[in-house]
């Protein structure tokens, strides 16, 4: 008999932490691209500025939902493990990449299906702030981008293309 209670106190805590997770990403709070700028100023034309290198603070440590076009750092076939969430799609290597404060490394808790290069994808987890620096295989190059944040172990969502205005760019024809 104690066996018994073993196992449904086991399998109530198990039903717990997956209904726990699943409302994680209702816990989070939405922000927008402009509340990882201080001061929620205007994104700088190129990080030459300095303006790049600020970081908000305020979020550390918070669940956030973020929503964004995912550009791939690690994958295998449409797989993808890490990735770099922007505010706008088509980064080429001719192009500066947006600040860092305009940029979030996302390490996913699960491979993601990837459909499209720059899909519109909507992340939650929790964020750090910190520059990093990363290399990565773009369309036409190798690019280094800088990111201001990070979240590890991700959920990460397919979201539509109407979640954040797509920047117009020479490789918006482009599917994959």
């Amino acid at each position: 008999m104690g066996n018994r209670f073993k196992f449904l106190g086991c399998a109530a805590a198990a039903s717990l932490l997956f209904f726990g997770a699943a409302n994680a990403s209702v816990d989070a709070l939405k922000i927008r691209w402009s509340e990882l700028r201080p001061g929620g100023g205007e994104v700088p034309a190129t990080t030459g500025s300095g303006q790049g290198e600020m970081l908000s603070w305020d979020l550390q440590g918070k669940t956030i939902e973020l929503t964004g076009y995912l550009l791939p750092v690690d994958r295998e076939g449409d797989l993808v493990y890490e990735f770099m969430l922007l505010p706008w799609g088509g980064l080429c290597a001719h192009v500066p990449p947006p600040p860092p404060n305009q940029t979030v490394h996302v390490t996913s808790e699960r491979p993601y299906k990837l459909s499209e290069i720059y899909e519109p994808v909507s992340i939650s987890g929790v964020l750090k702030p910190g520059l990093e620096t990363t290399q990565l295989f773009v369309l036409d190059g190798v690019t280094v981008i800088e990111s201001g944040y990070s979240v590890g172990r991700a959920q990460v969502a397919r979201a539509g293309d109407a979640a954040t205005p797509r920047k117009a760019t020479p490789w918006n024809f482009l599917k994959k």
